[in-house]
Parts: C-alpha cells; sequence; structure tokens
C-alpha cells in the first residue's frame, strides 16, 4: 500500500463564519491534518456521525487518531459532575466511544490525544480526574513541560528519551482502565500517556500532549507505521490507494464498478 489512511475524529461547532455565511460545521485544529501528513499518512477527517456508522467507517481506515476537546461527562464513569469541571459533548462522547470501540474490536491501530486518552480510558472502565492545577497554560495558548517514558513500554520505543511537550488539560487519568497500563508520567505523577501491552492489540496508544501542537512528529509515525503494517497485512498491493480492497485471493481479475453491488445504506 502507497499512504495508510488515518481517520480523525472531528466535532460540532455552531458559530462558524465564512464570507456572509454561518452556519453549523463540523471542524479540527489544522495541526491534527498537518500531522498526519508530515507523519507519512493520509488524513480522513471524520465528521460526528451515528453509533451504528463507526463500525463500518473504521473498517475502512487503516488507523484512528481521537482528538483533543471538552471534558468527557462524568457520568461515563460514574461520577457526579464537580464544580471545576467543564461543559461537556455528549453527542461527541458517545460518537468517539463508538469509534474507539471500533477500532478495539477490530485491531485498527489507534492514537488517543489528551482527551482522546480520557475517551479510551473511560471505554475501559476507567475514571478521571475532574480537575487538575498546573498542567496548562493561559486561556489560549499552550503550556510545556517534561514527560518521563515508562521503561519496557511501547512509547519508551517510540520515545527513549524524557521529552518536553505541549500540553493544555485540566483534567487526566485517576484509575486505569482494564488493561490499560501506564505509558508515561509528568514530574508531579500524573499519568502522560497509555497504552495496552504488546500481544494484546496491534497498536493502542494514548497521550495526555498535544503532539500536533509541537514539531515532534514520532508519536504520530509510529501510529503511521503501524497502520502501513496492518495494510500489508490485509493484502493490499503496494500500488493501492488507502481504504482500496485487496484483489482476489483467485487470480480472477477484480469485479468493474458497475459490476460491484452497492451496500446497504447505513
Amino acid at each position: 500500500m502507497q499512504t495508510p489512511l488515518i481517520g480523525v475524529s472531528t466535532y460540532m461547532e455552531t458559530d462558524v463564519r465564512w464570507g456572509v455565511w454561518q452556519h453549523q460545521a463540523a471542524v479540527l485544529p489544522a495541526g491534527y491534518h498537518r500531522l498526519v501528513q508530515r507523519a507519512g499518512g493520509c488524513a480522513l477527517l471524520l465528521p460526528p456521525g451515528e453509533d451504528e456508522q463507526a463500525r463500518r467507517i473504521v473498517s475502512r481506515l487503516d488507523g484512528l487518531v481521537v482528538s483533543g476537546g471538552p471534558d468527557v461527562d462524568p457520568a461515563r464513569y460514574g461520577a457526579r459532575r464537580e464544580p471545576d469541571c467543564g461543559p461537556s459533548d455528549p453527542a461527541r462522547d458517545a460518537w468517539e466511544l463508538a469509534l474507539c470501540r471500533a477500532a478495539l474490536d477490530q485491531g485498527v491501530p489507534l492514537l488517543g490525544i489528551c482527551r482522546g486518552m480520557q475517551i479510551l480510558n473511560v471505554l475501559l472502565g476507567g475514571t478521571l480526574v475532574q480537575h487538575l492545577e498546573g498542567h496548562r497554560g493561559t486561556p489560549g495558548v499552550f503550556g510545556e513541560h517534561p514527560v518521563r517514558p515508562v521503561a519496557g513500554t511501547l512509547l519508551s520505543r517510540v520515545l527513549p528519551e524524557a521529552v518536553s511537550v505541549p500540553t493544555y488539560h485540566h483534567q487526566a487519568v485517576a484509575r486505569l482502565g482494564e488493561g490499560l497500563v501506564a505509558g508515561a508520567h509528568a514530574e508531579d505523577g500524573t499519568v502522560e500517556a497509555l497504552e495496552l501491552p504488546d500481544g494484546t492489540h496491534p497498536f493502542v496508544l494514548a497521550v495526555q500532549w498535544h503532539p500536533e501542537e509541537g514539531q515532534d512528529v514520532r508519536v504520530m509515525r509510529a501510529l503511521v507505521e503501524a497502520a502501513r503494517e496492518r495494510g500489508r497485512e490485509a493484502g493490499r498491493p503496494e500500488n493501492a490507494s488507502p481504504g482500496s480492497p485487496a484483489p482476489p485471493e483467485s487470480g480472477e481479475p477484480p469485479e468493474s464498478p458497475t459490476a460491484r453491488t452497492a451496500p446497504a445504506a447505513g
């Protein structure tokens, strides 16, 4: 396969303007798709949809990124909302939980970024700290602090040394979700990365920081390489475009587009 197809979750905003128009729109900061491209992937922006669509969409991807954003609804992990917990987006929670579940079930390489890490933890039964000091800059400005990878983890192979990372979050992992291990910590002990151990899934990694706001492509490149390997294992030819099906094993020529039966809606 040529370029792995990496889906990135987007979200809805109601006050989006261009020219004389103001509409609701599915949006995402450009840093995400640019980082995917710099790491060698082809970015596909995924607008929010119905939960049942997630499995079908993820099945067409080589890798998935769940992006950063607002606080996860505390009801999702059985907690009461605390005063410092920010507004939630229940529809986005449901959509991204469904995307993550589909990636886990289908063996699709998965990278969670900031909120995406929290979504993964909650999906697997973990809980969150609803407010944490010292991990974000002033409003609208990313802060920076060092993180130290845990020896022997996937993250330590991607980032062998302590690094300073762009950060902007006020929630964090409390109890780890089932099967997850911490891949990095901040100096104050905050969990800064989560992953599934080798052998349980081709690639599941989540980081609490924002690599799309920095220059280091290693975390995203690791996802893209895992996605590339998945494409090879799926039998996609080297000259296939992202998402193309593998040729028939029988050696017969592939069906023409006009002969192929259209899939059912939904």
